[in-house]
């Protein structure tokens, strides 16, 4: 079947060549042919420009762990205010672990109001037993971006002998002094709790 480009091509050059003869056809047919191929190619330097920007970002901070327990449990402490306890915060205010519910663990649990912790973070994407992603805010010591925030992503992954691998990539990262003193703070928190993690379900 032919296409509807070609044969409106077609019915373009009967119309120029009734009225300017064969030459003003076969003249019209080179410049659709050259216009044709303009638009070629800007289509695929488009299609390559838009597959650049969808690449994924990096992340800014990535943390590995095999941890010995299956990957049930170990979901369990990621989202559970009893599972946050025993390894992260010693106090999980409010957990929703549902994509729009609240993730407010506090760490300073006798400082006031917005500085306890992760006040106002929300769960922002969940596959159950899969991927945990969670928003998260710079410490209260650096106040000016608290407000802006970042997100951690979990992917858990099974493995062998009940064992499960968790990566923690952290995201978002922004510009400045002040965000570059929180990227410092953080690569070193989000090992540390890591750690906790492993250490939460070493064998006893």
């Amino acid at each position: 079947m032919r296409s509807i480009t070609a044969a409106t091509a077609d019915l373009i050059g009967c119309r120029v060549a009734a009225k300017f003869g064969a030459e003003g056809k076969h003249t019209m047919a080179r410049s659709m042919g050259a216009s044709a191929c303009a638009l070629v190619a800007a289509w695929f330097a488009l299609f390559f420009a838009c597959s650049a920007a969808a690449q994924s970002l990096a992340p800014d901070i990535v943390v590995v762990k095999t941890i010995n327990a299956p990957v049930a449990d170990v979901w369990k402490a990621w989202t559970t205010a009893e599972g946050i306890e025993s390894f992260f915060a010693p106090k999980a205010a409010k957990v929703e672990p549902w994509p729009g519910g609240a993730f407010e663990l506090w760490f300073g649990v006798e400082m006031p109001e917005g500085s306890r912790g992760s006040e106002g973070c929300k769960v922002h994407s969940v596959k159950p037993m899969e991927q945990f992603v969670f928003e998260w805010n710079a410490p209260p010591t650096i106040p000016a971006i608290r407000p802006l925030r970042t997100l951690v992503y979990l992917d858990f992954k099974s493995l062998a002998d009940n064992r499960t691998e968790v990566m923690l990539r952290n995201f978002g990262y922004g510009q400045g002094e002040d965000w570059a003193k929180t990227k410092v703070y953080f690569e070193r928190a989000w090992p540390a709790v890591m750690a906790n993690l492993e250490k939460r379900f070493a064998p006893k």
